[in-house]
């Protein structure tokens, strides 16, 4: 809608009012309304830009694609031993026992701690150990022995750590050890290999109140 100036200027002298000084104002009103319509405009556009704008404290598709990767390949399980190598562990393990090689393993049986023996435990391998020339690696029980040289009886265990004979202990982890009738060792206190004759006695390793603490012995002609 257009006013007429002429009824502007004729309205403002009615009310007192400088004409010229209205034009002013007018002016300054229409300017002040124009800078604050350019303010909200570039203020809206600041604000659209924050929006849309990627967030750099994230990481990118692609690094978090890279993180995630890596942490599944730490979280896998290792893998499980082949098939074939396991049937040519189990292989070599049955030649060494067929050249008299054996290892503690062989001679372990399913029995509760502390429990009673009963020969029945015992598996058809394990059976036919007996009264076979054998080879088998372990340590000498400190305590078993009285003397450093000349040694003609000992204890072979499993480990150093003196915790595979008496109550507690499991009986398949020790071998009584008899020195042939010719024949002395030394005090080792390292591993050392017994090589002998291999027995499973039930009857001369017992408690007397009942139970073994022993069943395996060795007649040895060589242990060092």
């Amino acid at each position: 809608m257009t006013i007429s100036t002429r009824n502007s200027r004729s309205n403002a002298s009615s009310l007192g009012i400088n004409p010229l000084r209205l034009s002013r104002l007018t002016l300054i009103a229409i300017l002040f309304c124009h800078v604050l319509g350019i303010t909200t405009e570039l203020a809206n556009s600041q604000q659209e830009s924050k929006e849309t704008a990627p967030d750099e404290s994230r990481p990118k598709l692609s690094e978090a694609t890279a993180i995630t990767d890596r942490t599944r390949a730490r979280n896998r399980p290792l893998p499980k031993m082949d098939a074939a190598k396991e049937a040519q562990e189990k292989r070599a393990r049955e030649l060494a026992r067929l050249r008299g090689e054996i290892t503690f393993d062989d001679l372990k049986f399913d029995i509760e701690k502390d429990g009673l023996f009963e020969r029945t435990m015992l598996t058809d391998e394990i059976q036919k150990l007996h009264e076979k020339k054998v080879k088998i690696r372990g340590f000498m029980l400190p305590s078993s022995v009285f003397q450093t040289k000349g040694i003609k009886q000992f204890v072979l265990v499993r480990d150093n750590n003196e915790c595979c004979f008496g109550p507690g202990a499991a009986i398949y982890d020790s071998i009584m050890v008899e020195m042939a009738a010719d024949k002395t060792t030394d005090f080792n206190e390292r591993v050392m290999t017994v090589s002998g004759v291999l027995t499973i006695d039930t009857e001369s390793y017992q408690y007397p109140d009942g139970g073994h603490y022993a069943i395996y012995k060795i007649v040895a002609n060589e242990a060092k």
